[in-house]
């Protein structure tokens, strides 16, 4: 029965995927819990969509695909910045119509060239087709993100609920924010091989999400929000074997349901102490 249920741990194709899950599970739930307190949970999704074009670009270019997506994703942030502040055009709508155009472009771009690139890896990931040389970008990338938000969690924090104050105590407001945006894109590129564009919505929306409902202290929430984001990882891949899915779309349907649970429970709680 043991060896059963272990059957799936002895592919190595199956080893990878959970080992670069685990990877990703770090920076994506760390700064999940920035963009939920920060209200920022349309750029993750602006940016995932909007790296398509630079991934596209890079191939054309025959440049490292990495170095596409992450241009990309700080052109779509800049200009929505730029924008946003320079227009009465609220900052929700102005990322819309960015992401989508940018997003629109990368599809025109895809489909007017020849290439072996199968846009369904970029869109949905390929987390059982990983290899060395996609651990160690994955492994790299979440290991300067996670060193960068750790190391300037406090001064992001006081940025992301209070900028004014953040400014007159001396912080450069501005370099926070620019770095916040540089962290963001790192991480969708280094998600970009195990759960495509799409997906990656999710991993940075959702882990924040579930630890803000369990918890008002904004230092308890990273620690729940990476378990439970590790937890969903090898649950979802292990799940994935069994019934022949795909692994990140299970790994975010776990995530959802625990999301649920975790709302149901907050409702639960609150109508206890209401009673």
């Amino acid at each position: 029965m043991i060896d059963l249920l272990l059957q799936p741990l002895t592919f190595g194709f199956m080893q990878k995927a959970i080992v670069i899950g685990l990877i990703i599970a770090v920076p994506t739930a760390f700064l999940s819990c920035f963009l939920i307190v920060k209200g920022w949970s349309l750029m993750g999704d602006a940016v995932s969509h909007a790296i398509l074009p630079g991934v596209v670009l890079a191939y054309l270019l025959n440049l490292p695909l990495m170095i596409g997506a992450f241009a990309a994703g700080m052109c779509c942030a800049l200009t929505t910045g730029y924008l946003a502040e320079n227009c009465r055009v609220k900052r929700d709508t102005v990322m819309g119509v960015v992401f989508s155009g940018m997003f629109a472009l990368g599809l025109v771009l895809y489909t007017g060239i020849e290439t072996d690139i199968h846009l369904d890896h970029i869109l949905f990931g390929n987390m059982l087709g990983v290899d060395g040389a996609d651990l160690l970008t994955a492994l790299t990338i979440s290991t300067c993100v996670s060193l960068f938000l750790m190391a300037k969690w406090s001064d992001l924090l006081l940025q992301s609920f209070d900028p004014v104050q953040a400014s007159a105590i001396g912080l450069n407001v501005a370099a926070l924010h620019f770095g916040l945006l540089a962290a963001l894109s790192m991480t969708i590129v280094a998600t970009l091989k195990a759960a495509g564009l799409i997906l990656a919505i999710s991993l940075l929306i959702a882990p924040g999400a579930i630890a803000f409902l369990l918890t008002n202290q904004f230092k308890r929430m990273i620690p729940i929000a990476i378990a439970v984001t590790m937890a969903a990882m090898i649950g979802g891949i292990y799940l994935s074997f069994w019934i022949d899915s795909a692994p990140a779309p299970t790994v975010i349907l776990l995530l959802t349901l625990v999301f649920l649970l975790a709302f149901f429970r907050r409702n639960e709680a609150g109508q206890t102490t209401t009673g």
